[in-house]
């Protein structure tokens, strides 16, 4: 099922807050993937795990923490992260040495973002 494009420009065009709430979404996910690019190529696999881990959170941004993903499997981190499960299974051992998490006997992980999570990020 896809949008009908007069349709879509009708909206725009006749409801200005429809046309500002799209604007919005399209230019955050504009600079999300931006960032993610920018993630990937320049950190660490740790440090890419961190930020995955903390977005829910919105760690740097003024606004209030959005209910995300609770869980979520190791394999599905390493596919995000762009690593292999080991790694990822690997630094979650690291992180939860450095931070509390709860994490259930199925080898998923539920990250309860707090203040406390804010140290496992790796610094330069």
């Amino acid at each position: 099922m896809g949008l009908d494009k007069a349709g879509v420009i009708r909206l725009l065009h006749d409801r200005p807050t429809f046309s500002e709430r799209m604007l919005h979404h399209v230019l955050s996910r504009s600079i999300r993937i931006e960032e993610d690019l920018v993630d990937h190529l320049f950190n660490s696999s740790e440090k890419r795990l961190a930020r995955v881990l903390l977005l829910p959170a919105n760690f740097g941004k003024e606004s209030q923490p959005e209910p995300g993903i609770e869980k979520i499997s190791q394999g599905t981190l390493a596919e995000i992260v762009g690593t292999p499960r080991s790694r990822v299974t690997f630094f979650m051992n690291r992180f939860r040495k450095l931070a509390s998490f709860n994490t259930a006997v199925t080898s998923r992980t539920t990250w309860k973002s707090t203040s406390s999570q804010l140290n496992v990020i790796p610094h330069d």
